[in-house]
């Protein structure tokens, strides 16, 4: 896949830009705050309906106007899919393909697929729970765009249980009885996701491993290797478990030296339903007394190894990039190896990178039917990524050369 034509109103600084694009390296230079990521931004924003900037849309309206307009042409193969997608912060945002409506806009997702990395994606390795969990179900979405309603179903009823158990503080006669009901919702459609994401996770292992020996040199010294791992708030105790090895994919929360993993089944997910709905038994009491729900896959956290240790906290500075690096071009191995070349946008992080991790990346981003590079200076960009090169100063964008 890749970017034929982009056409931008009001979108962030942009009154009007209006962009040809050829496939192979693109890169847009230019001084800080003059709007070369607002660009790279909007095309990421047309494969995940959100920023990698901002968690709002009114941001990305530019101050004054009502809307801001995303307009894109991308080729994949021999034929060409139009994007559009207004965003409007006062009512629903709309999005037609080949000039047809969708009647939700979530429709998109899936059909436009970029793997984007950015100096905020440090907090990957640093930050919460919260930004490992969003970028496995932003890749999930794209991989099985299903569960984006899958997640949407679980936020409502999460908000509405966690409303519920508010109020059962205070009068927990007929509150308890509306509880099960609410138990059986949330435990249904987290035992979905809970079961995409462990799937996820085990596909996805092997290429974030192999992504951050090549990107720090490793070989094969495995004492020092990058390893994944998801940590659900299910114990053992609430479904039947079978202990797995160290590259299992289902740990539990408070037994951080066990790896533990469902059995083999068909059933997996009737399982990981009855396993959510065993847990929430389990901790009424403590949520009645907190007022929220404490178990379900927005409690569960990716755990990120080097070797033996944990990556947060422990892992250097340069450690921490790789790590941060080789989950993104992991999640960009696997969509290739799902057949649809996804467009790689780096966004300002040349400049992060030593040579070594320099001169990796920008061998993929050569190798990639399309990359989108933003750099304040051209010598923050490695010689070897030749191709269109942009000039972004001035409210203005022009080609060079």
């Amino acid at each position: 896949m890749h970017l034929r034509h982009l056409v931008l109103h009001d979108f962030r600084s942009w009154a009007q830009a209006d962009l040809s694009l050829d496939r192979g390296p693109v890169v847009f230079v230019g001084p800080n705050g003059q709007g070369k990521t607002n660009l790279v931004e909007a095309v990421g924003y047309l494969a995940t309906l959100g920023s990698h900037r901002v968690a709002t849309d009114a941001p990305l309206v530019r101050q004054g106007a009502d809307q801001a307009v995303i307009r894109a042409r991308f080729g994949r193969d021999d034929r060409e899919m139009l994007v559009e997608c207004e965003i409007s912060p006062a009512k629903a945002n709309r999005v037609r393909v080949n000039r047809a409506p969708l009647p939700r806009p979530r429709e998109l997702l899936g059909l436009v697929r970029t793997v984007l990395f950015a100096p905020e994606d440090l907090a990957l390795v640093r930050g919460d729970p919260s930004e490992r969990r969003r970028y496995l179900d932003e890749l999930l979405v794209t991989r099985s765009p299903r569960f984006a309603g899958i997640r949407a179903d679980y936020d409502r009823v999460l908000k509405q249980r966690n409303a519920l158990l508010k109020s059962a503080r205070h009068a927990r006669g007929d509150a308890l009885s509306t509880l099960d009901i609410w138990d059986g919702h949330i435990a249904r459609v987290g035992g979905e996701l809970l079961a995409g994401r462990l799937a996820l996770v085990a596909e996805l292992a092997p290429y974030v491993s192999a992504a951050y020996a090549a990107i720090a040199g490793l070989g094969t010294d495995a004492s020092v290797a990058a390893g994944i791992a998801y940590e659900s708030s299910v114990q053992p105790t609430d479904v039947h478990l079978t202990q797995g090895g160290p590259d299992s994919n289902l740990s539990t929360q408070g037994h951080p030296d066990t790896n533990l993993t469902l059995q083999s089944s068909p059933n997996s997910v009737a399982e990981l339903t009855e396993a959510i709905a065993a847990a929430l038994t389990r901790v009424r009491n403590d949520e009645l007394d907190r007022g929220i729900t404490l178990v379900g896959p927005h409690r569960d956290e990716l755990r990120l190894r080097l070797g033996d240790t944990a990556a947060k906290g422990y892992a250097s500075h340069g450690e921490s990039w790789s790590f941060a690096l080789a989950l993104k071009l992991g999640a960009y191995d696997l969509l290739r190896a799902d057949g649809v070349e996804p467009i790689l946008i780096l966004d300002d992080v040349f400049a992060e990178l030593d040579s070594r991790r320099r001169a990796h990346l920008s061998t993929i981003a050569a190798a990639a039917e399309q990359s989108l590079i933003t750099a304040a200076v051209s010598e923050d960009v490695p010689q070897s990524l030749a191709g269109m090169r942009f000039q972004v100063a001035d409210g203005e964008v022009h080609q060079l050369g």
